[in-house]
């Protein structure tokens, strides 16, 4: 895997630097760029798992999944410049139905395949259990519902307002989980596992992080050039486009890191990376997006459709269901694959 993506890296991302220089057809440069994306994510996975190993799961499945979210991010800044805040709001749906029944179904799976039963702290799941149900269900659906009597000038206003509040509580969260209440999330219940050694250096991990960042965001832009010409070509709605190639490719980082520790049977990395990565796009990076649109030509109020909203909240109400007894199988990973393929035929038929 790891020769995969340094080939992906070193003869894509070159070709891609290539083709924007000659103006290659739009439909090369969109695999180029998804594929320099993907390999580029696999060495932000690689780096924040040398990290993980150092720092603990908590903290290096926070780092994972900020790494991985600043994928994401910087593909939604360049296409709010671009004007398609359709798009953008629908990646955002994408991640949270990505990471919550893509990357947590394919992990418990692939970990249930070669571990009968896989544990993770009940603690963290009951925590994660409230973050969602607040962040999905409270956060997103008050804004759809008070905009129907309100004009897009108040609802611009409100979602400014719920944007700060979100962004104070996921940084008072932060601080609740690994400082004043650390010790409260420590699972009693992770296996025994042998000493590991990274792989990289701690500096190394840091520089190719902070690397790989820079160069996914020329790539990004270059990969936004190309949204219109898959609308036009393949018939896809910008709510496709957005909710399942975006937030494919966003995250590829979360997908690759996730299922690998769930198959080494660090459950408690893997929920982290998945849970955590929904938790930040919810409170952190949709935020964010809300209040960077106000310096766009387009301002974006945190106003989803009725199908992403329902598609969110269900996704949410299933994990916590399957994950609240702090235990996992690979049954449990196939009905939520299986609920994400549901919605996926869904989005693609609107």
């Amino acid at each position: 895997m790891n020769k995969l993506f340094a080939v992906l890296v070193f003869v894509g991302v070159p070709l891609v630097f290539i083709g924007a220089y000659l103006n290659w057809s739009e439909m090369m440069m969109f695999f180029l760029c998804c594929a320099s994306i993907i390999g580029l994510s696999g060495y932000i996975g690689r780096a924040t798992e040398s990290l993980t190993i150092v720092s603990g799961p908590r903290v290096g499945g926070l780092l994972n999944a900020t790494f991985g979210n600043a994928v994401e991010l910087i593909i939604s800044i360049f296409t709010l410049k671009a004007g398609m805040v359709g798009i953008v709001l629908a990646s955002l749906t994408g991640s949270v139905l990505g990471n919550l029944l893509l990357v947590l179904g394919l992990s418990f799976f692939a970990g249930g395949i070669k571990f009968k039963r896989q544990k993770f702290s009940v603690h963290s799941a009951r925590y994660n259990s409230g973050l969602l149900i607040f962040a999905v269900i409270v956060a997103f659906v008050i804004p759809e519902v008070f905009s129907m009597t309100m004009n897009s000038e108040k609802t611009l206003s409100l979602s400014i307002g719920i944007a700060i509040i979100l962004i104070a509580l996921y940084l008072a969260g932060l601080l609740f989980k690994l400082v004043t209440h650390r010790g409260v999330f420590s699972s009693t219940d992770e296996p025994e596992t042998e000493k590991e050694l990274p792989e990289w250096t701690k500096g190394k991990s840091i520089s190719i992080l902070l690397l790989a960042t820079v160069v996914v965001a020329f790539v990004s832009e270059q990969l936004v050039h190309t949204f219109e010409m898959l609308g036009a070509k393949f018939g896809w709605s910008e709510l496709f486009i957005g909710v399942i190639i975006v937030a494919i490719v966003g995250n590829a980082a979360e997908h690759v890191s996730a299922i690998t520790m769930a198959v080494k049977n660090k459950m408690e990395v893997s929920v982290e990376i998945a849970v955590g990565s929904t938790l930040q796009v919810a409170m952190f990076v949709a935020p964010i997006l809300v209040l960077v649109s106000l310096f766009m030509p387009q301002s974006m109020a945190l106003v989803f459709t009725w199908p992403e909203l329902v598609a969110m909240v269900t996704a949410v109400l299933l994990v916590i269901n399957v994950s609240s007894d702090g235990e996992s199988n690979w049954f449990e990973g196939l009905m939520l694959f299986a609920a994400y393929l549901i919605m996926g035929i869904g989005f693609y038929l609107l």
